[in-house]
């Protein structure tokens, strides 16, 4: 789950060192974004930037990435860095605009951020974005980068193999990459036949390519055979830019537009925190649709692919996106608040005996929405009480007080301590990483009566859970550790930009297939299987997803309470249960992020039924590989 920001400025550079007495404004807005979207991925980082209007023999386009610990920060500390003799020996000149832009980098009005989640491929600095596909040309040269995954990579791959390019790799990196590029050299070829035949000199050609190029029938062109999620945000070298989102939405993308700048970045909340605006004034880029920015310029919202049907990614808002959007913070809390009847079943009447708290530091706004729920219930459990004493002729002010409370205790029974995502880490170093990063807070429950109601986000895999937050909260002896999470079962793989690839990473899955066995329902395993194997190798738009099978023989509350059998460490001596969000509960909370693939196994594209079917393939066949 990447993370893209594109700025780029309206005025020369000498407009904003005289009205904000800086002409690193640009600069500045982007580290802030950047910062704001660490949580979108901490594996590299980048940031390119584009000179306009440069003269021949100076260079035009710069780019700094780093895949360092700190790689934003890092990137930034070299791009300020070679300003810093400048401010020491003649700072006068940092307010000259024009002699920055003619000996210095990074001082070009068109810049693009890339913060890199890595899904597939190596950790070098190499996979970081932005790409540069470099050329002589101004109008050919193309720096992209993306928060993207496509699942039919090597049908792309042969497409650009029978236009008789060599792509260096596979992956879907640079098949999209050189995708763009191949129809950006086809349109400045036909313009330039257009402007010779019309008699023009290839000096002046150049000028007008520059001027005429038709960036929305390149991306038409170039996304046409694209499956998968993705906003992907180009530079051509002569200024011309824009941003893409996929027909389906599956990947977020927002910006603003004043006289002054155009922002666009995958999260609204960063936008507003850098330019300090409201939530109004930052729009949703619409589905199938890219902005373009001309040299000049002008801008224009075009339509690139056919726009299908909402499948924006109900995940985003559960957990990668900051919960300081506004809206977020709404959805998240109504997640919490959905579950609150379900957690007083299994807590009881007296809500003196339970503790609630959260991990990881993401499900905090739903903790509160949990509160309020339990909160309302508790009310409601108190007046009918008081009502039925009432009716009785037996209310006396001891009682009174007594049911007034009842009332739900707050703490954190469990503290997260750094800010290291155990899902995010690899699987090698997770176990070892949550020993580290989870702490208890003692003496908060009372021995052998309290219940521990630990709300999270979500829960994937049951690593974390079963190998350190279950066997940490044991320590303070509860009566019942409630752990809930505020997503619905994860039962089948992403393909469109986060990192749940493999079939048995899912407890879920391993769930439902425990449970079939148990039943003697080992059958419908082998069934999917031959299914799956029967389509492996037809066209993916005649694939269905034949994975739904392996859950439908069971409900959700069985699935759970096997989840909940098998994430609890044989030494342990309370019990535990394990509750999850429903769909309905979801759709109620997020009516406008409806994709739920992962949890339902409606895919949005074509390409996804063959990615998961492929998944259940490599777990019946041992092959540790991901799907896609």
């Amino acid at each position: 789950m990447c993370g893209i920001v594109m700025v780029r400025l309206l005025k020369p550079l000498d407009y904003y060192v005289k009205k904000y007495g800086t002409p690193f404004y640009a600069s500045n807005k982007m580290f802030i974004i950047m910062e704001k979207m660490g949580n979108r991925g901490q594996d590299g980082a980048g940031v390119v930037n584009i000179k306009l209007h440069p003269e021949p023999g100076h260079r035009y386009i710069s780019r700094s990435r780093s895949n360092g610990q700190k790689p934003v920060q890092e990137v930034f500390d070299h791009i300020n860095s070679r300003f810093k003799d400048l401010a020491r020996n003649e700072p006068e000149k940092l307010k000259d605009a024009e002699y920055l832009k003619d000996n210095f980098a990074f001082t070009g009005e068109v810049w693009m951020g890339h913060l890199r989640y890595g899904t597939y491929g190596g950790s070098s600095i190499e996979h970081c974005h932005p790409l540069l596909r470099q050329n002589n040309w101004m109008t050919r040269c193309l720096t992209a980068a993306g928060n993207f995954n496509l699942t039919n990579v090597d049908e792309l791959y042969d497409l650009l193999i029978n236009l008789g390019q060599h792509p260096k790799e596979k992956s879907d990196t640079v098949t999209v990459m050189e995708k763009i590029g191949h129809f950006l050299d086809l349109e400045n070829e036909q313009l330039f036949q257009r402007f010779k035949q019309e008699g023009y000199d290839n000096k002046k050609i150049t000028s007008l390519i520059a001027e005429h190029l038709d960036v929305a029938k390149i991306l038409q062109n170039a996304a046409q055979d694209w499956d998968g999620g993705y906003t992907m945000g180009g530079i051509i070298g002569h200024g011309d830019s824009f941003v893409v989102r996929d027909p389906n939405g599956i990947r977020p993308c927002y910006y603003h537009i004043d006289d002054e700048i155009i922002v666009i970045a995958s999260e609204r909340a960063p936008i507003q925190t850098a330019l300090g605006l409201s939530s109004g004034v930052v729009q949703e880029l619409p589905l199938g649709h890219a902005l373009i920015v001309k040299r000049d310029g002008t801008h224009s919202i075009q339509q690139v692919t056919r726009p299908g049907k909402n499948f924006k990614c109900s995940f985003e808002r559960i957990y990668f996106s900051r919960g300081s959007d506004q809206q977020i913070y709404k959805e998240r809390f109504e997640l919490g608040r959905q579950l609150a009847r379900r957690v007083a079943d299994k807590v009881g009447k007296d809500f003196r005996t339970a503790v609630y708290g959260y991990i990881p530091n993401t499900a905090e706004t739903c903790f509160y929405g949990l509160m309020k729920g339990i909160e309302e219930y508790c009310d409601e459990m108190k007046a009918k009480e008081i009502l039925e004493l009432q009716a009785n002729g037996g209310l006396n002010h001891e009682d009174l007080v007594k049911i007034l409370q009842n009332r739900p205790t707050y703490g954190k029974p469990l503290l997260k301590d750094t800010k290291s995502r155990t899902f995010i880490t690899s699987d090698a170093e997770r176990e070892a990483m949550v020993a580290l990063v989870y702490d208890i807070t003692y003496d908060i429950a009372k021995e052998n009566v309290d219940t521990i109601v630990l709300i999270d986000d979500s829960i994937v895999r049951g690593t974390t859970l079963k190998t350190s937050v279950i066997r940490m909260l044991a320590r303070l002896k509860p009566k019942k550790i409630v752990i809930v999470s505020s997503a619905p079962q994860v039962r089948y793989p992403d393909c469109y930009g986060i990192d749940m690839a493999r079939m048995s990473d899912f407890c879920a899955f391993r769930a439902a297939a425990a449970l079939l066995k148990e039943r003697g329902l080992e059958q419908v395993l082998d069934n999917v299987y031959k299914r799956c194997k029967d389509q492996e190798h037809l066209p993916k738009e005649q694939v269905k997803n034949w994975v739904k099978d392996i859950y439908a023989p069971f409900t959700d509350e069985e699935i759970s309470e096997k989840i909940s059998e098998m994430l609890k460490p044989v030494d342990l001596k309370c019990e535990l249960d394990i509750i999850f969000q429903d769909l309905e509960g979801l759709h109620k909370s997020c009516p406008d992020t409806p994709g739920d693939w992962y949890f339902s196994g409606n895919y949005p594209t074509a390409g996804g039924n063959k990615v998961v079917n492929r998944a259940f393939i490599y777990f019946m066949e041992g092959n540790n590989a991901r799907a896609y």
